[in-house]
């Protein structure tokens, strides 16, 4: 869906994207994260077509956006860090309005804003004034205006920045809603446990480069190599460490009173190998399962102890 081949940005000396690769597949929900300064919102701008690389290009369906922009923008919603809202109007107005630069015929205009509008749990909203909204339904509201032209791909700079818990959940929730309707999403975020819950692949970028990618599990092998297994036992754990004292694929042997964890790099077919075998001496095990990462800690270990947003 999109794909970005050596990309550059610089800014005086200051070189903000450097070099930069990175791929997202069609329909998936991809997280970009980085530390201040890394790069992610010059990238992100670039991928929308509102900045000019250096070097290096972006496509989005084999189309490269600094040639074929008039012909992609229709393809891309773009939703800023910053953006600004026109106080005076009211919610419909100001969906109108947007409609109007896309070139919507005026007869087609009430049914798509009123979808939208329901989408974002904004409908009963519709005749207030834009300055009259709370910061979490000005939030919702933009990403409305960044759907008016139905995209495929919607590029979301921080869309939860400055959001209570709550406003968070429910713009979690349209997100999600909107993978079902076959979009593609690429959301940058300083909550990282909400991107982990929600995103089906993550980048992390440093210093304008792309350090890694995949899954939150997939990226925490690529640190560790090891995958860490929690058992947990019906009853004493002490048959459960004999057998895995004996399996020399399985390292770091932890127990608890019911459960038991230990690391192993094989592969699935190894682990199910690992459950057989506890499973034949007569352990009752309950529960086997792959302890999942914790991109907080990814995020440390790959820039160096950088701090977010």
């Amino acid at each position: 869906m999109l794909k970005i081949e050596g990309l550059v940005k610089r800014y005086g000396k200051f070189t903000a994207v450097d070099h930069l690769d990175m791929e997202v597949n069609k329909g998936s929900i991809y997280g970009f994260v980085g530390p201040n300064g890394a790069g992610k919102t010059t990238t992100m701008k670039i991928m929308a077509g509102l900045l000019s690389a250096d070097e290096g290009s972006v496509y989005i369906d084999g189309m490269n956006v600094s040639e074929d922009i008039d012909a992609l923008k229709d393809k891309i919603g773009y939703m800023p860090d910053f953006f600004g809202v026109y106080n005076d109007l009211r919610v419909d107005e100001y969906m109108d309005f947007y409609a109007g630069t896309y070139y919507i015929p005026y007869e087609q205009r009430k049914d798509i804003i009123d979808n939208l509008l329901e989408l974002v749990d904004l409908k009963d909203k519709r005749n207030f004034y834009v300055d009259s909204l709370s910061r979490g339904m000005k939030q919702r509201l933009c990403l409305a205006r960044s759907l008016i032209h139905d995209p495929e791909i919607l590029i979301l700079d921080e869309p939860a920045s400055g959001l209570d818990p709550r406003a968070r959940v429910e713009m979690k929730e349209v997100l999600k809603q909107l993978r079902t309707l076959d979009k593609t999403i690429i959301i940058s975020s300083h909550i990282l446990p909400e991107l982990a819950e929600m995103c089906t692949e993550i980048g992390i970028i440093n210093r304008g480069r792309l350090i890694d990618s995949g899954s939150v599990n997939e990226i925490m092998r690529h640190i560790s190599k090891e995958r860490i297994i929690d058992v947990k036992v019906l009853e004493g754990t002490e048959n459960a460490v004999k057998i895995l004292e004996q399996l020399p694929e399985v390292t770091d042997i932890r127990e608890n009173t019911f459960d038991v964890s230990f690391g192993c790099n094989g592969t699935d077919e190894m682990l199910s190998q690992v459950l057989s075998k506890l499973v034949s001496a007569g352990v009752p095990v309950i529960s086997f399962t792959e302890r999942e990462g914790n991109l907080e800690d990814i995020f440390m270990k790959l820039t160096g102890g950088e701090e977010d947003a």
